[in-house]
């Protein structure tokens, strides 16, 4: 019996994690989220096509100021849902770009150490090298 390999699990970001984790702990949030999801798909194109078409031409025979104050209210909403995505986008791309300077400059520092490190270790090497060229050199009686 063989067994297959899984997969690893996925490793997001910490900033992408933290947003998960967020957005499955906050009701409003989930709620935006869905809204937004829904808005920006087909099916709510298609589900107005449906609504509207079967009220202009079942239950009102004349719809257009109902109309026009329903649909400037929803434009209203699904304008400050828009917003709201856009300001958690705008808040995850911050956070993100806060934690990659935070990890940058770690990066940075930790090679600014190995560096310094390896140029003592040359330069005293290169002294010992020095010093053993030296020595031999008089010993031998070679002269340079």
């Amino acid at each position: 019996m063989t067994q297959t390999a899984q997969p690893p699990p996925k490793v997001h970001h910490p900033v992408v994690q933290r947003g998960i984790e967020k957005r499955a702990n906050d009701i409003q949030v989930k709620i935006a989220s869905g809204i937004t999801a829904f808005a920006g798909s087909m099916m709510f194109v298609y589900v107005h096509i449906a609504v509207f078409a079967l009220w202009m031409l079942f239950i009102e025979s004349s719809p257009w100021q109902t109309l026009t104050l329903i649909v400037s209210l929803e434009a209203i909403f699904l304008s400050t849902f828009v917003m709201i995505g856009q300001n958690r986008q705008a808040a995850f791309q911050q956070a993100k770009a806060d934690h990659d300077f935070v990890a940058q400059e770690l990066e940075l520092n930790i090679n600014t150490d190995l560096t310094k490190k390896i140029h003592a270790l040359t330069t005293e090497l290169h002294e010992k090298m020095c010093l053993t060229v030296d020595q031999r050199g008089e010993g031998s009686g070679a002269t340079p």
